[in-house]
């Protein structure tokens, strides 16, 4: 049985706009299909890559030219045809072995995308769909906040690649235009808007919804800064008593505290695999900047995990130089994580003027309990063990005062090479006041290839088999543990004595 072939449209820039359709079928595909020019630099695995999973197979596609300046004896379209064939039979192998092959392309799919070259070649023999996407002309549109078109106007579409002459008179005989394809043809595209006598109708849309969003008139941009991935749009008439929209270049510098989940991207929110993918900066700890995919158009600053204050302040400077920053935690950010410190660095006078924005994860106490069941079920406090940044003494008196309120407690950062007495001496205070049958779930790397998650009690904790790794649960009174053939099950009831119903 072969695999099924997917188009599937990205939208015009921001990973936001991908349908809910395209993002599944993307997370579930065995293989990534993508084009890039000789680069490397794929705009279409940037967009995609919120969405990507571990372990897919990733066919790079790339163009053996840009240009129609070649040696090929079939010339530029010999050579584009033989490197579609090429690509086809790449792609169609892995069909063959029964692999579902998703390609990925910018826009909508059949809307002058390379997605259309493998249909051509391949859709009459593996089961095929195509998945629509928000064209760059929508996008361009909600962008400029200008309608298109109305009642019955028309709207035509223009290749940028056309003569002056042939384009002009294509733009006196509609009433709204979207011409693609701009980047080396602009100077000839803006002569022929003013051969229509239409150029000062004319708006510039550069990267719409990106980070790198550009809006200006026509007349006013320069031609040797044209990317490809822009175009000219001539907006509906009927609507032209519409304000002029406030010209817009790159955004303003920000940062973003975003969490990471405790493991791989399955972990990941939607909301931060977004922020991620519209950075420009990416700080962190280093193996946790090291979790992310790298592109092109990042940049990726790893430190070591002692400096947050230092690392919080290069994230800002680099905001206020007009980046978008995103600062990336393990779990969630605001938990024994780094947005304390850029927020505590953030309220310096000197910037008070660049946006700060957290985004949660879900924590790595979430993810232990949810392997056992419920024992974070009722009330419960979480605790670091570390001694770097708040006396031992401060840490003994709140793990007492946990005890005597009963409640169930989640411990961070255990123990480390350098601190391996801190286990047992916890293990002895909650024992002052907590039976030793209380149940103790010891997670180490949940999410993670090395996974493990043992089911103990208070009695019986082995301080030797905690590490960095680990995050303790220690029960309250009501904890339960229920053995089973399946595995233990860990839970703190809703009810505690006294009351009956949960409220």
């Amino acid at each position: 049985m072969t695999g099924q072939l997917w188009g599937v449209g990205l939208g015009p820039g921001d990973p936001e706009l991908v349908t809910m359709k395209a993002a599944r079928l993307i997370g579930a595909a065995d293989v990534i299909a993508f084009h890039s020019a000789r680069h490397g630099r794929s705009i279409a695995r940037s967009v995609a890559a919120p969405y990507l999973r571990d372990g897919q197979i990733e066919e790079h596609l790339v163009y053996p030219l840009t240009t129609e300046t070649t040696d090929h004896p079939g010339g530029y379209q010999g050579a584009m045809d033989e490197f579609y064939t090429d690509c086809a039979a790449r792609l169609a192998a892995h069909l063959d072995a029964g692999r579902d092959v998703v390609v990925l392309a910018e826009g909508d799919p059949l809307f002058y995308g390379s997605y259309m070259h493998m249909h051509k070649r391949l859709a009459d023999r593996y089961p095929c769909e195509v998945v629509p996407g928000v064209t760059s002309v929508s996008g361009a549109a909600a962008v400029l906040g200008r309608p298109l078109c109305e009642r019955d106007e028309i709207l035509t579409v223009l290749p940028g690649t056309l003569p002056p002459d042939a384009l002009a008179e294509r733009l006196r005989n509609t009433d709204a235009a979207a011409v693609m394809k701009l980047g080396r043809t602009f100077s000839n595209v803006r002569e022929a808007f003013e051969l229509a006598g239409r150029a000062d109708e004319a708006w510039y849309v550069e990267r719409a919804t990106t980070a790198e969003q550009r809006i200006a008139p026509l007349s006013e941009v320069d031609p040797d800064a044209v990317p490809y991935f822009s175009l000219a749009l001539l907006p509906s008439p009927i609507n032209n008593t519409f304000s002029t929209p406030a010209v817009r270049t790159a955004h303003e510098g920000s940062v973003t505290v975003v969490g990471l989940g405790p493991a791989g991207p399955e972990w990941m929110t939607p909301e931060v695999r977004a922020a991620i993918a519209g950075a420009d900066d990416l700080i962190g700890y280093g193996p946790y900047v090291d979790r992310l995919p790298d592109r092109a158009r990042q940049r990726k600053h790893g430190s070591d995990n002692r400096v947050e204050s230092e690392r919080a302040a290069f994230a800002l400077d680099l905001a206020r130089k007009g980046s978008a920053v995103v600062v990336v935690s393990s779990g969630d950010p605001g938990v024994f994580a780094m947005a304390s410190a850029v927020t505590e660095v953030a309220s310096e006078p000197e910037y008070a003027d660049i946006a700060v924005q957290v985004l949660p994860g879900m924590t790595a106490a979430q993810a232990v309990a949810s392997r056992v069941g419920a024992p974070l079920g009722h009330d419960y406090c979480v605790l670091s063990l570390s001694d770097r940044l708040k006396p031992w003494d401060v840490i003994a008196q709140r793990l007492t005062a946990a005890a005597a309120a009963d409640l169930a407690i989640a411990i961070y950062n255990p123990a480390s090479k350098s601190r391996t007495w801190q286990v047992a001496a916890t293990r002895d205070l909650l024992l002052e006041r907590r039976s030793a049958d209380t149940p103790v779930v010891v997670g180490r790397d949940v999410g993670g290839a090395h996974e493990s998650v043992t089911v103990t009690t208070l009695g019986e904790l082995n301080p030797e088999t905690v590490d960095m790794r680990c995050l303790l649960l220690i029960g309250s009174s009501q904890t339960r543990s229920v053995s089973r053939p399946a595995g233990p099950l860990v839970f703190t009831p809703r009810r505690y004595p006294g009351r009956t119903e949960p409220g």
